[in-house]
């Protein structure tokens, strides 16, 4: 299998990974794609330089949330953007109604976490384990738990005031 082959199958099979972080950092279809496009370029374009020092999916979530957080540096809000949870909501089988209400009330806060509390509850939500996000972040394993711990104290409380 040639190079471009292994890069094809590397990006079908962990497209729902990148969908999530691109749809965790847009507001709408538009800028969910160029995103998109955008990650798959970036990993294409340093997919020589990967050493299997970590996970590929570890390796892939890096550079896909690094792509989204320069991503949304450049681009300013639109007002006429759709909100994230709806996204969410819309794509979900669940016909909770408590449910679909939790999510939405967790989503809508979400969206006044900054780029960093955004990422790591992301990746949180996704099953990923402190040295996981610490080695996709960057940060320190024990920088995860107080930022992680404090993300959750800061949403628990912004959440209750309601």
């Amino acid at each position: 299998m040639d190079k471009e082959e292994v890069f094809t199958n590397l990006i079908r099979e962990h497209q729902a990974l990148l969908y999530k972080v691109t749809s965790i950092y847009t507001d709408n279809k538009e800028d969910r794609e160029d995103l998109f496009q955008e990650v798959v370029f970036q990993l294409w374009k340093y997919f020589d330089s990967f050493r299997n020092d970590a996970k590929v999916t570890t390796w892939m979530y890096r550079v896909a949330m690094n792509t989204a957080i320069t991503f949304i540096k450049k681009k300013k809000r639109r007002p006429d953007s759709v909100p994230v949870a709806d996204v969410f909501i819309n794509q979900s089988d669940y016909k909770d109604d408590v449910y679909e209400e939790r999510l939405k009330l967790l989503y809508r806060h979400l969206q006044h976490l900054n780029t960093l509390e955004k990422g790591l509850i992301f990746l949180l939500l996704e099953g990923k384990s402190y040295k996981e996000i610490a080695q996709i972040t960057g940060l320190s394993d024990s920088n995860v738990g107080t930022k992680i711990s404090r993300v959750k104290k800061k949403l628990k409380t912004n959440m209750t005031k309601q």
